[in-house]
């Protein structure tokens, strides 16, 4: 057979293993020709919707609201009350800042080129110390000359960044001695960690974020108060914490009891085999699992709308509420739904590159 010819049954065997999947069966022969045909009906409505009839920009928002295409002009006008919300106009640069230092601490701390370097773990804590100052210093002002700020007026993207990135962090470091002491061959503390675990499980998010909003000042003694904030970010912890220990458990039946007896073995603690040989085991195995919780938790804190905070949804629905912009809330949803993608997606992508790295042992 000439080159040619093997060029085209080369070709040719290519384009069969692309279409087996695809039309192999009559199910999936269907199911192909049905969502073509939805795409094909789809997308070119959707394409004159939102690019070719759409109103960029306009003065006048009736003249958008009249259109039969998307009026992304709303966006242009509520974009700043959608990502900064009731922070000072004038100020929302400090808010801009602060979530760009800790995404920037965020990015460093997953460079997992330097996690086995000497003196790395003594820097991040550096780091993030440094992170978290800056950060509050930025948002709450009242030194270095900047103007002080309420906690009840922090909202929009920046509240959602700090709340998922902080308390992801906490809970993970909560849930891990959770899924240890409901381990531990010591009763009382298995049994206080079994029964956190599931309390915690057994309640809705909402009844947590009430008791944290409205009991837990009740409770506490006269003239020590908690802001609003914290309170909130103490029951997004509390309530995460029990399903990424639930997560890290599975991890620790997981590893087979020779690694435990292996470790014995060559002399080390309890303590230096839990932390060196176990644990890192532990997290590759439930790497995808803890990820469905991050993006789960990166996403709840939507629900502090329910004590009167206004997260990155709260300020879309406070900018859809305009009366001079009745009727468009579409583009809102949409632009904030790309937000969540965004984010929610870069979590995704680097768990899964992350999983291939530890799989292979090398850079991907």
């Amino acid at each position: 057979m000439s080159p040619a010819g093997y060029e085209a049954t080369g070709a040719r065997h290519r384009l069969l293993a692309i279409l087996k999947p695809a039309f192999g069966t009559p199910v999936n022969a269907a199911l192909t020709v049905a969502i073509m045909w939805l795409l094909v009906t789809a997308i070119p409505a959707l394409l004159r919707w939102g690019i070719a009839d759409a109103v960029w920009a306009t003065d006048d928002p009736k003249k958008c609201i009249q259109q039969d295409g998307a009026c992304w002009a709303f966006i242009g006008a509520k974009l700043r009350l959608i990502i900064f919300g009731r922070y000072p106009y004038d100020e929302q640069w400090r808010p801009l800042l602060a979530m760009v230092i800790v995404l920037a601490a965020l990015a460093l701390s997953a460079d997992w080129r330097q996690w086995r370097r000497r003196g790395w773990g003594r820097f991040l804590i550096g780091l993030w110390a440094a992170a978290i100052a800056a950060a509050g210093i930025l948002m709450a002002g009242g030194v270095a000359g900047l103007d002080r700020v309420e906690i009840d007026r922090w909202s929009g993207l920046p509240l959602t960044v700090m709340l998922s990135v902080f308390g992801i962090f906490l809970a993970l470091v909560l849930s891990v001695l959770l899924a240890l002491g409901r381990q531990s061959e010591l009763p009382v503390i298995r049994w206080l960690s079994i029964a956190y675990i599931e309390l915690i499980r057994g309640v809705p998010l909402i009844s947590i974020l009430f008791m944290a909003a409205l009991m837990l000042p009740i409770i506490l003694p006269s003239g020590f108060e908690i802001s609003k904030i914290l309170r909130a970010q103490a029951a997004f912890v509390m309530f995460f914490a029990a399903y990424m220990a639930e997560v890290l458990r599975g991890g620790l039946q997981a590893i087979p009891r020779g690694q435990y007896e292996a470790a014995e073995a060559i002399g080390l603690t309890y303590r230096e085999a839990t932390f060196k040989v176990i644990l890192p085991q532990v997290f590759r195995l439930t790497i995808p699992s803890l990820v469905n919780v991050f993006i789960a938790a990166f996403k709840d804190t939507s629900l502090v709308v329910i004590i009167s905070m206004h997260d990155l949804m709260g300020t879309t629905n406070a900018a859809i509420s305009d009366p001079a912009w009745s009727g468009v809330y579409i583009e809102a949803y949409a632009f904030t739904a790309m937000i969540y993608f965004f984010f929610c997606g870069g979590i995704s992508w680097y768990s899964q590159k992350l999983e291939r790295h530890l799989k292979t042992g090398r850079r991907p």
